[in-house]
């Protein structure tokens, strides 16, 4: 009895000292016995242990699960698997178990024997879940027996589970550029070179692989190849995109700086250099200062605080070049914060050419806003004009007298030539200006007529050349003079004879050079005016007394009409008076339609010292006095009281013009010769040409005395 006490002590310490946990454990899964190991690991006394049951040490096994666990081990009389167990702190470590049915003095019992794994699980798990976060497979290849060793992840980023594919030979297969690949296994199989590529694979869609390959040498002979495939695709796509954006960039038009708070310009696109001028290697040691001289550091300092505040700013800029040149620039600088460094992004773009447009546009607004001026105060002065307009598109003649005076208008309309009309007052001088100018080729720019004997002294010159604001006292802002308003058209300055001495030169300054100031301006205007004068006065004459300059007199008389008087053209008399009455009749709301053979005699032996002007208020009058369809003489006819009257008298210089005519039909309209009017009239041939020419003499056959 002592013998077999002393042989059970031995066993249990034989059990004892085995480096594993042991436990026995009866069908009900209460612990039977517990080696010190086991009760060790799990911090009980052997006591506690012997009180508890399976399911206190491994909480994933309920009653169920553990009767088919005993079942599987007594039918099998062996098992291993992997379990958890719990230690009396509420610990828990992972375990092999190996289990085995046996029966001990008829108990059946299960003999477990524990190896506590959870370091080296842990470590497995670790290195097997580092490998797939970090997306890295690894391999070996053997060159002695040439066996191949692969990790899961190595299997999943070159997507095969075969792991000859890995051997060297074959890998080459798994890249897109397999003789790149080829050269790279071929150095490190022939001459032990290791590489580090990163390669894009065949697959759909590619990846790019970082390929990395080690040789282990034992002495000389190469005895072992490492290996490593990491899926870098991501990362590479990132470098791609960045390389892409660096190159768009350095390719763009818009100059990028990124500066620190000191000013170091820390980089830049390739276009700072293009542009600028500078090298690469002066710009990577330049500061803010060394590209803008002007720019100090406490400007650049309160610039970078309120950038930082502001996050984002805009400016235009005058930036300078190498060369000393400039351009203008919009600048957009942005605050950044990179590796915990607040930055200046500044992205800077030449406006030269938008500045350009800009001044254009502006120039060109400038431009329509003078024309809309000028075109508003063109509307104003024909509004007033047609207000006051009477006849001005028509001219009603039949006689012959008159219609060599329209001719004289129809030579003289398609030029640029300066006419000057002179003429009795009343004989319709602004009716023959307005026909130059509506057969002239400025018809479609406007006709301004000003009349110099209606404007006090002091303001002819603003009326004409237009004055500045603040030039005299009451010119409260600027006016456009009646020459600008004319310019690319027709000007016509009626009683060009009263136009004072002292403005005389400025007139022939715009005769000759087609330029003037406007009063209190320093800037000289030009303008492409047509000028038509008229006059009832003898210019000639006052350039004698000197009261007009010869020079403008000879400037103006280039091509000179004679108005005659309306006793020149009695003919025309009947025509005048009947547009005279229907124009007024429908003025008055009065149903004339025609004037009686009384009236009109009445009227042709009446000399109208105040030519048409007079005929045309004669029947305005006649209108308001009479009524019926035929207009009858009456107390409006102006009466003679058989007396001369000066009026009735003739210019000198008309009967000169009329005895020069008799002399001319005498000759047939000869001028030289001992036969020709010259010799009549006792004076040169030249003197003659010269006079007829002043006089608006030309040759009309059958041409008699008006």
């Amino acid at each position: 009895m002592v013998a077999l006490h002393h042989e059970l002590s031995i066993k249990e310490w034989l059990i004892d000292a085995l480096p594993y946990e042991v436990i026995w454990a009866s069908e009900s899964g209460k612990i039977i016995y517990a080696n010190a190991k086991f009760c060790k690991r799990l911090g009980y006394k052997k006591s506690e242990l012997m009180k508890l049951s399976i399911f206190d040490l491994n909480v994933t096994v309920t009653k169920e699960s553990w009767k088919a666990h005993w079942e599987t081990i007594k039918q099998e009389k062996a098992q291993y698997f992997k379990a958890i167990h719990k230690t009396k702190s509420g610990k828990f470590y992972e375990a092999e178990v190996f289990a085995q049915f046996f029966s001990n003095n008829g108990k059946e019992l299960i003999c477990s024997i524990i190896n506590d794994i959870t370091e080296s699980s842990f470590y497995r798990s670790l290195l097997r879940d580092t490998e797939s976060i970090a997306n890295v497979g690894g391999w070996t290849f053997n060159m002695q027996d040439k066996s191949i060793l692969v990790t899961e992840e190595a299997f999943c980023i070159m997507e095969t589970s075969n792991k000859d594919h890995f051997a060297p030979g074959n890998a080459v297969k798994f890249f897109k550029d397999e003789e790149k690949a080829k050269i790279l296994f071929k150095n490190l199989w022939r001459n032990g070179a290791e590489f580090d590529e990163i390669l894009e694979s065949k697959s759909d869609p590619s990846k790019f692989i970082r390929a990395i390959a080690k040789p282990i040498k034992k002495g000389d002979n190469l005895f072992k190849i490492i290996g490593i495939y990491q899926d870098v695709t991501e990362q590479q796509q990132k470098e791609n995109r960045l390389k892409l954006f660096k190159e768009i960039i350095d390719n763009a038009q818009d100059l990028v700086y990124v500066y620190n708070r000191e000013g170091k310009l820390l980089h830049y696109s390739d276009t700072v250099s293009r542009q600028l001028g500078f090298s690469r290697k002066q710009l990577d040691d330049f500061y803010i200062y060394d590209l803008d001289a002007n720019i100090t550091k406490e400007w650049w300092h309160g610039h970078f605080d309120e950038l930082k505040e502001k996050g984002s700013m805009h400016m235009e800029w005058l930036v300078t070049r190498k060369d000393g040149t400039k351009f203008p620039a919009d600048i957009v600088a942005n605050h950044l914060v990179y590796e915990g460094q607040d930055i200046n992004c500044a992205v800077v773009r030449n406006i030269t050419e938008r500045k350009m447009r800009d001044l254009k546009l502006f120039e060109a607004l400038e431009e329509i806003k003078s024309l809309k001026e000028r075109l508003e105060n063109e509307n104003e002065y024909l509004q007033e004009e047609i207000s006051s307009k009477i006849n001005a598109d028509n001219i009603v003649c039949k006689s012959n007298s008159y219609s060599r005076i329209l001719e004289q208008v129809n030579q003289v309309a398609p030029t640029d030539t300066t006419v000057l009309i002179t003429g009795e007052s009343g004989t319709g001088k602004e009716l023959l200006a307005s026909a130059v100018h509506n057969n002239s080729i400025r018809k479609e720019r406007p006709l301004i007529k000003i009349n110099c004997a209606t404007l006090p002294k002091e303001l002819i010159e603003s009326e004409l050349f237009g004055h500045k604001k603040g030039a005299f006292t009451g010119a409260v802002q600027d006016k456009i003079g009646k020459f600008s308003l004319a310019d690319g058209g027709t000007i016509f300055l009626d009683e060009i004879g009263e136009l004072p001495l002292d403005l005389q030169p400025k007139l022939l300054r715009v005769l000759q050079e087609g330029e003037f100031d406007a009063l209190g301006s320093n800037k000289t205007i030009q303008v492409d005016v047509r000028i038509v004068a008229a006059t009832n006065r003898n210019l000639e004459d006052m350039v004698k007394e000197g009261t007009f300059r010869e020079d403008l007199y000879y400037r103006l008389n280039v091509f000179p009409i004679h108005n005659i008087p309306l006793r020149a053209r009695k003919e025309d008399i009947p025509l005048l008076a009947q547009y005279f009455l229907e124009k007024y009749s429908v003025k008055a709301g009065k149903a004339f339609k025609r004037l009686s053979k009384r009236t009109i005699e009445l009227l042709m032996a009446y000399n109208f010292p105040g030519n048409i002007r007079e005929l045309e208020n004669l029947i305005e009058r006649a209108v308001i006095i009479e009524n019926g369809t035929t207009l009858n003489p009456g107390t409006w006819i102006p009466k003679s009281n058989g007396n001369i009257s000066s009026e009735n008298f003739k210019s000198f210089e008309s009967m000169q013009r009329d005895y020069i005519i008799d002399v001319l039909n005498y000759t047939k309209w000869r001028v030289s010769g001992p036969k020709g009017a010259a010799n009549i009239l006792n004076m040169k041939d030249k003197t003659l040409f010269a006079k007829m020419k002043r006089l608006g003499i030309e040759k009309q056959v059958g041409l008699k005395k008006s």
